[in-house]
């Protein structure tokens, strides 16, 4: 009869796939809880002490560690010689190897967690079970996922068994869980300090030493930035994309890095919101009264760059916005789901791709063993010749409160009058997320010229004022204008004014402060410090 070992601190779906083994002939030994969990269920079960000998001891840190049971996964089948020992040391082989381990990455992620409690939720059986089925892929299913449940049962009533390719395919998991598994043990153990002569984890705020991150292919794209560059999307341990593509051709790199800006940029505002983006600048974005009059003005901000554009809302796209979007060419759109009505709107442009739910964080990796007390910290990597660069994802703080007076400090003679509040309060939330240098114009609700990526603060003033005259004439007259670092020199002020613009935000911290203050109080303008500084390169 063959045999199967089950022992999972992951219990789902566990008494299905179990009852199916017992359908297929096979004799079930578990451990602890999973020997609970199918007796309960009515499933005949033998206790790993009755196969070894030996009781679980030492509040279960010792049970599985035994040549009863790991002869009986790693002797090979095709070696008559371990056949025989195994025939006469008693061993019985173990055909299905069925382990998760301790939940340490749940325990540890809980700042909370006592340090002598997250040393219990090391795994030492598990993985070594895990491991020896891997290494015996051959003879051994070793099944560390519950969503293999059914693929391992529809193996088994393959004709001929399961298949070598599939086996394999289970050890490489098997492999790269334990790989994950030790990865975030070695990563938090990284953080603990010595405190009066015990450890303690360390209080969160930085980095750790030491990253070891653990990526895993989702899909391949249809390329990377240009055709001839080959591209894929990756997961990292413990996090998954999340979305979905409707409709539409497959995604490439540049479409994902475009979805990803929109939705950093609609999800900054509570009240309905859309962007258009064009290679991961806004080209226009706005608030309404709902998602169809947000995309409307934020399209129209910059309607010759929208042709082509990527779109993002913090809305559903109900029939009126789909109407909206389809009435120009758009490439892709995320939103955090579509309405029944607005699919079939959205189908009649069958090469469009629609994104759902709304991608937050697509660009950047989740680490393994992110430090204990910053279990939420979002960290974004990139690349540079010989290392990688890596920080904290950008957090518009001072834009997710109602401004309080400390956050802000308006340093003209002249205060912001309500309007241009509200306006100076958009124009921040946009600015952050527009490639450096750059130099904004809005109004209360809407972008009106956005000058991106430019060498100075000066250009991008002239090439928002070009982009604000294709539109007409006085176009910035009286609007709110954003730099994401300070004005070196009162020039980039002065540019600001002439435009027409009557409240500036920016975050000060120039040696020649004063100077630009004082072009500002010469120009009449209302200008706000913020303190901080949002590059974006």
């Amino acid at each position: 009869m063959p045999r199967a070992l089950l022992s999972v601190s992951d219990k789902s779906g566990l008494v299905e796939f179990a009852r199916g083994l017992v359908d297929r002939g096979f004799d079930l030994v578990s451990t602890g809880g999973t020997a609970r969990a199918l007796q309960q269920a009515g499933l005949p079960v033998t206790a790993i002490a009755d196969v070894t000998g030996f009781p679980e001891m030492m509040d279960g840190r010792v049970k599985t560690l035994h040549p009863l049971v790991h002869g009986g996964i790693l002797a090979r089948r095709d070696r008559p010689e371990d056949l025989a020992s195994a025939k006469a040391h008693g061993i019985t082989l173990i055909d299905v190897v069925v382990v998760n381990l301790y939940p340490f990455v749940h325990a540890a992620s809980n700042p909370g967690t006592p340090f002598d409690a997250l040393i219990e939720e090391i795994d030492i059986g598990g993985p070594s079970m895990v491991r020896a089925a891997a290494k015996n892929f051959d003879g051994v299913l070793v099944v560390v996922s519950p969503k293999d449940y059914d693929a391992v049962l529809g193996q088994l009533d393959r004709q001929g068994g399961p298949s070598r390719e599939f086996r394999f395919e289970l050890a490489r998991k098997a492999f790269a869980h334990t790989g994950q598994y030790d990865t975030a043990i070695a990563a938090t153990l990284g953080t603990v300090v010595s405190s009066g002569g015990g450890f303690t984890r360390a209080a969160g705020g930085g980095l750790p030493s030491t990253l070891s991150l653990e990526l895993r292919k989702v899909r391949d794209l249809r390329y990377g930035e240009n055709p001839h560059q080959p591209a894929a999307l990756y997961e990292g341990v413990g996090t998954h994309p999340g979305f979905a593509v409707l409709q539409g051709k497959e995604l490439s790199y540049t479409n994902l890095l475009d979805l990803d800006a929109a939705a950093r940029i609609a999800m900054e505002f509570s009240e309905p919101a859309a962007v258009v983006i064009k290679h991961t600048n806004p080209c226009g974005a706005a608030t309404g009264r709902d998602a169809a009059d947000a995309y409307v003005r934020a399209r129209d901000a910059d309607a010759l760059a929208a042709f082509g554009g990527i779109v993002g809302l913090n809305r559903p796209i109900d029939a009126a916005t789909a109407r909206a979007i389809v009435s120009t060419f758009i490439e892709a759109v995320t939103a955090p789901s579509v309405e029944d009505d607005a699919r079939a709107i959205l189908a009649t442009k069958a090469n469009m791709r629609v994104v759902v739910p709304a991608l937050a964080a697509v660009a950047s990796a989740k680490v393994a063993g992110t430090p204990p007390g910053d279990a939420t910290l979002d960290l974004e990597l990139r690349s540079i010749v010989g290392g990688v660069l890596v920080q904290a994802r950008d957090v518009v703080r001072e834009a997710h409160t109602e401004w309080p007076a400390e956050a802000l400090k308006v340093v003209t003679k002249r205060q912001p009058t309500a309007d241009e509040w509200q306006a100076l309060r958009f124009a921040w939330r946009i600015c952050a997320h527009v490639k450096s240098n750059t130099v904004i114009f809005t109004a209360a609700d809407r972008t009106l010229a956005i000058g991106a990526g430019q060498m100075s603060r000066v250009d991008a003033v002239r090439v928002a004022r070009m982009k604000a005259d294709i539109v007409g004439a006085g176009l910035l007259r009286g609007s709110a204008a954003a730099s994401d670092a300070f004005f070196p020199f009162r020039d980039g002020l002065d540019a600001v004014a002439e435009a027409g613009s009557t409240a500036v935000i920016q975050p000060g911290g120039s040696v020649r402060d004063q100077e630009v203050i004082a072009a500002a109080d010469e120009h009449g303008l209302a200008m706000v410090f913020t303190g901080l500084r949002h590059f974006r390169h």
